[in-house]
C-alpha cells in the first residue's frame, strides 16, 4: 500500500471509524464533511480513496486503519494528533451511540499514537 499524506490518512481513519459499527449515520457524515472542509479548502476528488475503503472487507479494516494511523503519525505534530483524536471522539459520539467496535478502534488509534 502506498503511503498517504496526513489529510488523506485522516480521511481513511474517519471513514473506518464511522463504518466499523455497520452503520454510517448521517451525523457521522456531517462530521466527515467538516474534516474535509478544513483539510481540503480546495476541490479534491476522493473517489479513489472512497473506493479503496469501500472494497475493504471487515477483517481488513484493522490493518488498513493501522497503516493510515502510521501515515498520519509520520506527517503530524503531537498537537495535530491530539486534535485529531478529539475530533475522532466527537465523530464516534455523533449519533449518540458508541459501539464496542468504535471504541476499540478509537483506543487503537490512541495506543498507536501513544496518547494514553
Amino acid at each position: 500500500m502506498q503511503k498517504s499524506n496526513k489529510s488523506i490518512a485522516g480521511y481513511h481513519l474517519l471513514m473506518i471509524l464511522s463504518s466499523v459499527d455497520g452503520v454510517f449515520a448521517p451525523e457521522e457524515g456531517i462530521h466527515i464533511h467538516k474534516y474535509l472542509a478544513e483539510e481540503f479548502p480546495f476541490k479534491i476528488n476522493l473517489d479513489n480513496e472512497l473506493e479503496a475503503i469501500a472494497l475493504l472487507q471487515p477483517e481488513e479494516w484493522k490493518d488498513h486503519f493501522e497503516f493510515h494511523a502510521r501515515c498520519f503519525l509520520e506527517d503530524s505534530t503531537e498537537q495535530e494528533r491530539k486534535s485529531f483524536v478529539q475530533f475522532a471522539k466527537s465523530l464516534i459520539k455523533a449519533d449518540d451511540i458508541v459501539t464496542e467496535e468504535e471504541h476499540t478502534f478509537y483506543k487503537l488509534l490512541k495506543n498507536l499514537w501513544h496518547l494514553n
